[in-house]
């Protein structure tokens, strides 16, 4: 995938996970497809602060909001994630993962 536009078309596109996708976009594509329990396994594991991000994000779309504030703490973010919503903040994460930011 060269940009976040290419990457969610081809999420939304097939419903296997194509292998030889970085952890970080592994448990994006998971979270895009509502697969919350593997994209929290995958995120868990990449001790990053972009891994931390993305585990920031799957606690927010829980709803667990205070696990969220730690997360987002651990990747040097703002509680509350960016000001717009969960797909946003799911495009800048890519975005940021891609290198498009």
């Amino acid at each position: 995938m060269t940009t976040v536009s290419e990457f969610e078309v081809a999420v939304e596109a097939n419903e296997k996970l194509p292998s030889d996708l970085s952890p970080e976009l592994q448990a994006l594509w998971l979270t895009k497809k509502k697969h919350w329990d593997p994209a929290h396994d995958i995120a868990q594991e990449i001790h990053t602060q972009t891994g931390s991000w993305i585990h920031a994000l799957l606690h927010r779309i829980e709803g667990d909001l205070g696990n969220a504030a730690y997360w987002y703490s651990r990747a040097g973010r703002p509680a509350i994630g960016n000001t717009g919503g969960i797909d946003e903040e799911w495009r800048e994460i890519a975005a940021f993962v891609i290198g498009e930011k």
